[in-house]
């Protein structure tokens, strides 16, 4: 197919002609965050049946250092980016906020508060570590 193909231009988008936005990148950081949320449950759930058989939490130590207090930003921000884009899916299915200019107004406000969120939940949960 690739051999018949007349047009100057190429035939799929590429970096090179396709301009970023924040609707993509919300999009693309909702598939990313659903991965890390099935990740972090599943830790979590292997975390909860450690303490049942032997009772203590395995790497108790690293939960409360700054490289524990990372993984629980990362967490925090995914779960709460994850939860704001099915809120936003919601209103899509109403027929709503289908425009470029708002939609990526969303993005933007979606990140905004999953960083600040995160953040605070973070400090909050850690001590501020």
């Amino acid at each position: 197919m690739a051999g018949q193909w007349n047009d100057k231009r190429p035939m799929a988008p590429h970096l090179q002609i396709w301009r970023w936005h924040p609707a993509m990148l919300s999009s693309i950081l909702h598939r990313a965050t659903s991965m890390i949320c099935y990740v972090a449950l599943i830790i979590v759930g292997l975390a909860m049946l450690s303490l049942a058989l032997t009772g203590s939490l395995p790497l108790s130590n690293l939960i409360y250092s700054p490289l524990g207090a990372i993984g629980l930003f990362v967490f925090l921000f995914s779960f709460l980016f994850m939860s704001l884009a099915q809120l936003r899916h919601l209103v899509w299915d109403q027929g709503l906020m289908m425009e470029p200019a708002s939609n990526n107004r969303v993005s933007y406000l979606m990140i905004l508060l999953s960083i600040i969120g995160a953040a605070v939940l973070t400090l909050a949960i850690s001590g501020g570590v």
